[in-house]
């Protein structure tokens, strides 16, 4: 396969069981409709709602996913810190700090293919201890040195504006630009001019029958009583969101598709 021909999926925010199960079950139509050359998945609340294992970790990566992203609760649980430290292509943010454990980017190679893959943290609203834009100049320039033929950016951020700004920042020096965090899919996918694959938020795999992806009795129950409420994973109505992104040229795209698919998986062909 040539470096410039390339086909990324990216799947959004995985929370719970329901996620992973319905990522690990439209895989295989995934494949065989989109054929990607990479999969990478946002997996920051996998385990329980709320952060990742090192056994769904080897789970997803034994299934075929090339990368995964973290976020805000990437440190949720403690038996994940040492496999960070070990592990290539899981992702914490890079704009924590160097003494954190974890790293920031990897570049994974199939095919004859090298993607490079960053995942940040938005400062606005989030506890991140660089700044985003700063910390993106740094490792674009690490990945590109490094003979990335495409990179991807996995932006985990709370403000809209910020994820925006970032896509328009690295416009024409990455691949693509794809939010997360929100688990709420925008409608604003595109190719900005320079090349860059942009969306703010690539959404949620997980129920949609919840509220972004707990249960809604619960979420509910928190909001009306203005009281502190634990929060379980919900199982209703399970989706997948994310996006394909090809690849025509090295560090560029021209075209970004979102993927909104039901668990059962009958319309992914029809899209």
């Amino acid at each position: 396969m040539a470096p410039d021909q390339t086909t990324i999926c990216f799947v959004g925010d995985l929370v719970g069981s329901a996620g992973r199960r319905t990522l690990l079950s439209l895989m295989p139509a995934i494949r065989e409709r989109f054929e990607p050359t990479f999969f990478v998945v946002n997996a920051e609340n996998v385990a329980g709602g709320l952060g990742i294992t090192p056994k769904i970790a080897d789970e997803l990566f034994a299934a075929g996913v090339d990368v995964i992203t973290l976020g805000n609760h990437s440190y949720r649980r403690a038996e994940i810190l040492p496999y960070l430290d070990t592990h290539e292509a899981i992702l914490r943010p890079a704009n924590y700090l160097r003494s954190q454990p974890g790293h920031g980017s990897c570049i994974v190679e199939k095919d004859g293919v090298k993607l490079g893959v960053i995942n940040l943290s938005g400062n606005l609203f989030l506890d991140a201890a660089q700044p985003a834009f700063q910390e993106a100049d740094r490792t674009v320039e690490e990945l590109t040195k490094a003979g990335a033929d495409q990179i991807l950016v996995d932006m985990h951020g709370e403000a809209t504006s910020e994820k925006v700004a970032l896509g328009w920042y690295l416009d024409g020096r990455v691949s693509a630009v794809v939010g997360t965090h929100t688990h709420v899919p925008t409608a604003d996918a595109r190719v900005l001019p320079g090349g860059t694959a942009y969306i703010t938020d690539a959404g949620m795999t997980g129920a949609r029958g919840g509220v972004i992806g707990v249960k809604r009795e619960q979420a509910i129950g928190s909001l009306v009583s203005r009281m502190r409420t634990p929060f379980e994973p919900s199982d209703d109505d399970p989706w997948l969101n994310g996006v394909v992104i090809r690849c025509e040229a090295v560090r560029t795209a021209t075209a970004i598709e979102q993927l909104l698919i039901p668990a059962g998986g009958d319309e992914v062909g029809d899209q």
